[in-house]
């Protein structure tokens, strides 16, 4: 416990995923305020965690009229929370703030389109979110958008998959110009292998596991994870079940970071982060029909950002050094930021 809580103290922690936003933008909608300081500080203080990625998720009944008007309404959502509570949380825009978020014991937000469905296809719109402090731009979630096809959980009925369009290729090119950077987890294949060829910058998989050890087409093939690891990037682990194992009895940390050490067998220590798009919370927002629908309930392996000290204890356990745990918990995600931001 000793060396957990000094690795700790001294790393600098990333969650590399979280939809906090589509959570605390309805809950500000129904009166509450303080909502971050009062629902997930305390869990984040007590993982240790120092900066939360936090996406902007639209839900598909939102779309395409509500895209924009629902996005901008996160990030409102979040500027309000920080006005609220700036002793406890701050807004990151680049490398310094995140350093000086860690200095000040603070909580610091780094924003991130999951899906550029809030900008349609008009690219003016990708300046206005820079500005608004988007870094990071997932070009889809599960569904196809005027950028690229999404990967789907499980197999659906389609016709043929297609990979970047043309505004794919132009939103990759203005955002590296900006000083953002492609995030590829939700991407088809096809889309991911365009990233590869167009991308000029870093490219992380914010919230994707190893397909060799649980089959889904949201996991990376050791070609796709070698590719990431070329480019400079980070893979981060999803600690969704669905993407931990194959059968739900093994949804386990253990089982976490069995994907972990494939994929720094595969490519090296430099290249893993942690992203673990934590949904446990947001199942309320599932209807019972959508729920009874489902094979099975999906679940997180990691019970809230208070349990990354589990995840620090297995990767002690496997024999990692502090110097490469303090690179998975946030030093790999720092030396993309700190080469990419402006």
């Amino acid at each position: 416990m000793e060396r957990i809580q000094h690795l700790h103290n001294e790393s600098l922690i990333i969650d590399g995923h979280f939809d906090i936003l589509m959570d605390v933008e309805i809950q500000r909608a129904k009166g509450r305020r303080k909502v971050i300081e009062t629902d997930y500080v305390n869990d984040f203080k007590d993982g240790g965690i120092n900066l939360i990625v936090a996406s902007l998720f639209i839900d598909s009944e939102f779309l395409p009229e509500m895209g924009t008007r629902k996005a901008l309404a996160q990030v409102t959502a979040l500027y309000e929370e920080v006005d609220e509570s700036s002793d406890l949380i701050m807004i990151c825009k680049n490398y310094e703030d995140i350093l000086k978020a860690k200095r000040e014991n603070k909580i610091g937000f780094l924003l991130s389109l999951e899906g550029v469905e809030p900008i349609g296809n008009d690219l003016r719109l990708l300046r206005i979110f820079y500005e608004l402090g988007v870094r990071i731009v997932g070009l889809v979630w599960s569904r196809r958008n005027y950028a690229a096809d999404g990967s789907h959980f499980s197999p659906v009925k389609e016709g043929k998959k297609g990979g970047l369009s043309e505004f794919g290729v132009q939103l990759i090119e203005a955002a590296e110009a900006l000083g953002m950077f492609i995030d590829v987890s939700h991407l088809n294949d096809e889309g991911f292998w365009d990233v590869m060829a167009f991308a000029k910058k870093p490219v992380i998989a914010s919230h994707s596991n190893a397909r060799a050890v649980t089959q889904t087409m949201r996991n990376l093939t050791d070609d796709q994870i070698k590719a990431i690891a070329k480019k400079g990037g980070v893979i981060g682990m999803n600690a969704a079940n669905m993407f931990v194992a194959d059968k739900p009895e093994d949804g386990d940390i253990e089982h976490l970071i069995d994907h972990l050490d494939h994929i720094v067998q595969l490519v090296g220590v430099e290249h893993v982060g942690i992203g673990l798009d934590l949904c446990d919370a947001f199942m309320k927002y599932i209807s019972p029909d959508e729920l009874a629908r489902m094979k099975e309930k999906p679940f997180d392996v990691v019970k809230g950002h208070k349990e990354m000290k589990k995840v620090t204890r297995v990767l002690i356990q496997r024999g990692y050094s502090d110097e490469d745990i303090a690179l998975i918990l946030g030093k790999n995600y720092l030396r993309v930021y700190k080469g990419v931001f402006k």
